[in-house]
């Protein structure tokens, strides 16, 4: 027994999917920087959300 969503519900569901979506675009992007790049890091770039994390810890200058 479960409930439909409310419109409200389904645009923020949509939202967060674009907003996912154009984050993938993103690191796609930078990893295809990175394959010209010499001696950067070898995975994701660790400054994606505007702080720098470094094994799952997040620093904010």
């Amino acid at each position: 027994m479960t409930r439909p969503l409310s419109p409200e519900a389904q645009r923020a569901l949509a939202e967060a999917e674009a907003r996912r979506t154009e984050q993938l675009q993103r690191e796609k992007a930078l990893e295809a920087e990175r394959e010209k790049e010499s001696g950067g890091p070898k995975h994701r770039e660790p400054t994606r959300f505007g702080d720098w994390e470094r094994k799952g810890i997040t620093y904010d200058f």
